[in-house]
C-alpha cells in the first residue's frame, strides 16, 4: 500500500511517515502543492493525507489533480482549522473524510485502516479465502483458525495475491507493490521468490492448502481449488 503525505509541519509530517512505514506502507512526502503534485504526476497511491494549509496554496487545489491522475485512491484531509466550511468543501470537491489538527495518531491510523476498507475490500474488516483469513485492521492472519506470524512483506504479499486471485500477477507488478518506487534499484527479483518460498511454507505448516501457482517465465497467480 502506497500512502502519499502532503503536509508542510516538518515534525508532524515525519511522525506520520515514520508510523507508517512500521505499518509497512509504501510513505512519499511533501511539504506543498508543487511537490505533491510532482508525485502524483508519477506515481500511484491508495491514500492521500492532505493538509489545506500549504505554503503555496490551499491544499483542496490538488483534488482535481488526484481525481485525474489517481485510480484507486482515497483522500484523508488534515486540517488545523475546525471550519465547517472547509469540511464540507473539501466533501463536495471529492474527498472521503476530514481529521482535525491536533489529532491522535491512533485515531488517523483507525480513519486510514477504515478508508482502506471501504475502497479496496468492500468495507470488510476481514478478509476470507477458504481456510485462510486476513484481518484488514490489525494485518493478522490466520489459517484453519491459527494465528499465523508473517513478517510485513509476507502480509502485503498474501493480501496482493489474495485480492487478485486468479489473476497472473508478474514479478513486475508485485516487486513495484511491495517496493514502490525503490524497484528501480533492485538488481533483480529474486526476493520474491524467497517472500513465495516463506509464504508458502508457514502456511503448510498451518496445515493449510498452498494455493499459489508459478506462471513460469511470468509471475505468480493465486487459484481456487
Amino acid at each position: 500500500m502506497k500512502i502519499l503525505i502532503i503536509e508542510d509541519e516538518s515534525a508532524l509530517q515525519v511522525t506520520m511517515k515514520d508510523f507508517f512505514e512500521s505499518k509497512n506502507y509504501i510513505v512519499k512526502t511533501a511539504s506543498t502543492i508543487f511537490e505533491g503534485e510532482d508525485y502524483l504526476l508519477i506515481n500511484q497511491f491508495e491514500i492521500i493525507l492532505l493538509d489545506i494549509s500549504l505554503p503555496d496554496g490551499n491544499g483542496l487545489d490538488l483534488i482535481p489533480i488526484i481525481k485525474s491522475t489517481q485510480k484507486n485512491y482515497g483522500i484523508l484531509i488534515l486540517s488545523a482549522k475546525n471550519s465547517i466550511d472547509d469540511k464540507i468543501k473539501g466533501l463536495d470537491l471529492g474527498a472521503d473524510d476530514y481529521i482535525t489538527k491536533p489529532f491522535h495518531i491512533a485515531e488517523l491510523n483507525s480513519r486510514v485502516n477504515a478508508l482502506l476498507r471501504r475502497k479496496n475490500f468492500n468495507n470488510q474488516e476481514t478478509i476470507e479465502f477458504n481456510e485462510i483469513k486476513l484481518n484488514t485492521t490489525d494485518q493478522e492472519v490466520f489459517v484453519a483458525n491459527k494465528n499465523i506470524h508473517l513478517t510485513g512483506k509476507e502480509y502485503q504479499l498474501l493480501l496482493y495475491l489474495v485480492t487478485n486471485k486468479e489473476r497472473v500477477l508478474t514479478k513486475e507488478s508485485i516487486a513495484e507493490h511491495l517496493w514502490g518506487d525503490h524497484v528501480n534499484y533492485l538488481e533483480n527479483y529474486d526476493f520474491i521468490y524467497t517472500h513465495i518460498k516463506n509464504l508458502r511454507k508457514k502456511i503448510e505448516q498451518a496445515n493449510g492448502t498452498d494455493y499459489l501457482k508459478t506462471i513460469h517465465g511470468i509471475g505468480y497467480k493465486y487459484i481456487s481449488e
